[in-house]
């Protein structure tokens, strides 16, 4: 099962980074899965940054990114597996 917990707000291709704009709170370990219009994938978060400090925890109006292994655009939908 699994509930929407945000969405993409910017891909840093030369990085495989995306910045994330959350509603609720996400982890590092946590599985998520990334749906758009032509995206489609599910990884587990292996490190978070904000500010480009690592974080293990991050709350809706923190500006934090994520590594993804995949190509991410903007709008992409976050959803995390419970």
């Amino acid at each position: 099962m699994e509930r929407e917990i945000g969405k993409v707000a910017h891909y840093f291709s030369h990085l495989n980074v995306a910045a994330l704009d959350l509603d609720e709170p996400i982890s590092v370990g946590d599985v998520v899965h990334v749906k758009g219009h032509t995206t489609d994938f599910t990884q587990t978060i292996e490190s978070m940054q904000i500010g480009h400090t690592d974080v293990q925890v991050a709350r809706p109006g923190d500006d934090v990114a994520i590594r993804v292994r995949d190509h991410v655009r903007e709008h992409d939908k976050i959803y995390k597996l419970t």
